[in-house]
């Protein structure tokens, strides 16, 4: 790493400095094409359908973040291959039905932030730019030095990097962890960050689904809850896939305010990959209890054409908001 990228235990950035460096960009750079290029002709044979309904406008796009995965931008530094990528805190307002707006803060624009995805093993570099008001940070799950635990404030207007290496393999996530962390988590600043393991799992149909709610008042009980950022836009805009095809759900809970949720796929049972972090199911079943920051691989697949519900087994979380449907089709 250039020295003058080096970081400190107290260091933070201005935005001025930040200019004079290019980091300034809000939007995530270089996706890259391919991922990795030794699985890229098993995954040809994964069919996913198009999606023929247009995302919506605003900070969250429940449709387009499905499947959308970033894999930052590689680096070569000193011989070593970095895998570089940029978060931006900010604030916006949602609009979770045509009566009710929220102030939130997103990361890169948006809500829940980006999927980030590497493989184990490779380094990691975070840039993170505080835009939003307050100070925030970035806390990683993961196995990392105790400098890069994202513990410390990042005030408005400045920046700091977080790098370690990718380990272990599995689902984990990412969150502010300034005080009090349950707000500041509650009001969107939060993404999944997925570490493959050395050996690629099988070809497979990959879906990302996190569920969080909304405390639209103030009274620490959440009034809404959604997957991907809109409540019930998977009713209206069901989630189309192919029938007979293997489907790998990255599934996250981050709802805070209530102690646990349950995950229910109806007509179905799938395997369960307890926080991704291992390559043979633990069990089969068709609900499964998560807790605040937990997450889990499941993996399924239809049998017959037709819809198919989804949602925690709490009615009141479902019909509040987080509740969609597959739309199984003939190939």
């Amino acid at each position: 790493m250039p020295n003058n990228l080096a970081l400190g235990k107290e260091t933070f950035w201005s935005r001025r400095q930040l200019l004079k460096l290019g980091l300034c960009s809000t939007g995530v750079t270089g996706v890259a094409a391919l991922w990795h290029m030794a699985n890229a002709k098993s995954k040809s044979i994964v069919k996913v359908p198009d999606l023929e309904i247009a995302a919506p406008e605003g900070v969250a796009q429940p449709m387009k973040m499905l499947r959308n995965f970033d894999y930052g931008t590689l680096k070569q530094e000193n011989g070593r291959t970095i895998r570089e990528f940029r978060l931006t805190a900010g604030t916006s307002v949602i609009q979770l039905n045509s009566a009710v707006s929220y102030n939130i803060w997103d990361l890169n624009g948006h809500i829940p932030g980006p999927t980030l995805r590497v493989k184990q093993g490779e380094r990691v570099r975070i840039l993170f730019l505080n835009n939003a008001g307050h100070s925030h940070s970035l806390h990683f799950h993961g196995i990392h030095s105790s400098d890069m635990d994202g513990i410390r404030p990042v005030s408005n207007g400045t920046a700091t990097i977080y790098e370690f290496d990718a380990e272990p393999y599995g689902v984990h996530l990412y969150h502010c962890h300034i005080e009090p962390v349950t707000r500041h988590i509650a009001k969107g600043l939060y993404g999944m960050f997925i570490i493959d393991p050395p050996t690629p799992r099988p070809p497979a149909d990959e879906i990302v689904l996190v569920m969080a709610g909304y405390d639209v008042n103030d009274d620490s009980h959440n009034e809404y809850y959604a997957f991907n950022g809109l409540p019930h836009h998977y009713m209206d805009n069901p989630i189309r896939i192919y029938k007979d095809q293997l489907i790998r759900l990255y599934v996250l809970n981050i709802i805070e305010y209530d102690p646990a949720v349950t995950f229910h796929l109806h007509a179905n049972f799938f395997n369960v990959y307890r926080t991704g972090m291992t390559l043979t199911p633990s069990e089969k079943t068709d609900v499964i209890t998560m807790g605040v920051a937990e997450r889990h691989i499941l993996e399924f697949a239809f049998r017959y054409p037709g819809k198919y519900m989804f949602h925690p087994h709490q009615d009141a979380i479902a019909e509040n908001g987080c509740m969609g449907v597959f739309e199984v089709m003939n190939s």
